[in-house]
């Protein structure tokens, strides 16, 4: 069984039959985040896309506390070892690596970052993957990454601006072709989208406004 959390801008929680992953645990700071950092309890791998503060947030500490291990691009994960962050995997874009379980694959993104380069993460299970684009505009190779792993979730940006915007992320949702598609990254600050409505008006267009699912900050679903 997988569930999926969602804490608000690109922060959430995946659950893998019990194995739980948290990516970009932006939390401290977030006007959207329903709970603090110290009600992480549990985590197995805490996966970073970038090293922006709304992306990195409070993952190591999380890490520190937890026990759970830091994934990231190998600048990052360095920085997150001088943190004192025991189990740091810091890989790189094209690799993929097994920790506690669960399978990581960093793939690309078009951003900027202040170590290293930004990123998306699949994640998950064999029979399960699920992908998280991190910040990003809109790239072709995004139908290479559907081909590759066929990720049945895609957790795409959408609030324009920093990231694409409803318009690419409904491109984006049609090249990656997967089965449920999670909008992010929007609604937290004033210059970001302010609903998920303009993307779902856009994936209607083209005939997948069934694939969306629009989650609210704090809210828990099985997928």
């Amino acid at each position: 069984m997988v569930r999926v959390r969602w804490f608000g801008h690109a922060a959430f929680e995946f659950d893998f039959d019990g194995k739980v992953v948290l990516i970009d645990p932006f939390l401290t700071g977030n006007p959207r985040a329903p709970i603090r950092a110290d009600d992480i309890t549990k985590a197995d791998v805490v996966c970073v896309t970038h090293d922006h503060h709304d992306h990195l947030g409070d993952a190591i500490e999380i890490c520190k506390r937890t026990g759970a291990a830091f994934v990231g691009i190998y600048e990052v994960g360095v920085f997150a070892e001088s943190q004192g962050v025991k189990e740091a995997v810091g890989m790189n874009i094209g690799g993929t690596v097994n920790i506690r379980g669960i399978d990581v694959t960093m793939v690309q993104a078009f951003h900027s970052a202040e170590r290293g380069f930004p990123a998306g993460f699949v994640v998950g299970l064999p029979d399960f993957k699920i992908y998280h684009a991190g910040d990003t505009g809109l790239f072709r190779d995004m139908k290479l990454i559907g081909d590759l792993y066929r990720p049945a979730v895609a957790c795409l940006p959408i609030g324009g601006y920093y990231t694409m915007g409803p318009v690419e992320a409904a491109m984006a949702a049609e090249l990656i072709n997967p089965r449920k598609v999670i909008p992010m990254h929007y609604k937290t600050f004033p210059v970001l989208e302010p609903s998920a409505d303009r993307f779902v008006e856009e994936m209607r267009k083209k005939g997948l406004e069934n694939r969306v699912l629009v989650l609210e900050p704090g809210e828990t679903r099985e997928l």
